[in-house]
């Protein structure tokens, strides 16, 4: 969605609508703004909110509108099944000289993470109500760490303890998890996309595979592991998954 005639059409048959990536805060606060003065109202007959991207991996196209993926493997990225060809290293060559172009970056379609926590206060104060954070095919500890981050930016906003160096806290552990750097989008007013340059996670915490739980003693609260590589050192961080319990 990307004006205020979209809504309005829309809201017959929705009551939460999702602003293209594209917007700027202040495009998305006048979208929020109309919606109130008009008293645009979804199925529910309750106003119609609106959802934008928060956090996560971005299509370098314009919402939408890639077809890389649907070209080369069949397999359309408008319905879940992208391939991520913009993930890799490319080359330029000028088809008239024959000549390969210098570039400083290889990876020249792959876009950094969206993150949107440090200005998370000017997104609360446009109006939007729900936060979309990409979590498909992401890892447990991923999912964790990303919404408790949000949702305690969210409740310092609530009570008004916001700050820089909150801010910068909520930053140190989102960098622990799997991110290709991090950059604000389109809604404070920047044109141009900012490109990751490697093809894999700039994550500070590695995770290592070391082993796996053979049994535990509930009534000595004692676990039993098998350890198949590696070696545990003192102050090493342990991370035990499950397939029910997450991390």
């Amino acid at each position: 969605i990307t004006n205020i005639e979209t809504v309005k059409f829309y809201a017959m048959f929705a009551d939460t609508m999702v602003m293209s990536r594209e917007l700027s805060i202040s495009q998305v606060k006048k979208i929020c703004t109309q919606i109130e003065k008009e008293q645009i109202k979804g199925p529910s007959g309750n106003l119609v909110e609106i959802e934008i991207f928060g956090h996560g991996a971005l299509c370098m196209a314009v919402s939408g509108k890639c077809y890389l993926s649907l070209h080369s493997h069949n397999s359309s990225a408008n319905r879940g099944a992208c391939k991520q060809n913009c993930r890799k290293k490319y080359t330029v060559i000028d088809q008239e000289s024959g000549f390969e172009i210098e570039l400083d970056n290889e990876y020249m379609m792959s876009p950094k993470d969206l993150c949107t926590i440090n200005f998370l206060d000017q997104i609360v104060d446009a109006g939007v109500k729900v936060l979309k954070i990409e979590g498909r095919g992401r890892a447990p500890e991923y999912v964790a760490t990303v919404t408790k981050c949000y949702r305690e930016a969210i409740d310092s906003i609530e009570d008004g303890s916001f700050s820089q160096e909150k801010v910068a806290e909520w930053m140190r552990q989102l960098e622990t998890v799997y991110n290709r750097g991090f950059w604000s989008g389109y809604y404070l007013g920047q044109e141009l996309g900012e490109w990751s340059p490697n093809p894999g996670s700039n994550a500070t915490q590695k995770k290592l595979y070391i082993g796996k739980g053979r049994h535990y003693y509930p009534k000595s609260n004692i676990a039993e592991f098998l350890i198949e590589a590696y070696d545990l050192n003192v102050g090493d961080k342990v991370l035990i998954q499950g397939p029910t319990t997450g991390s």
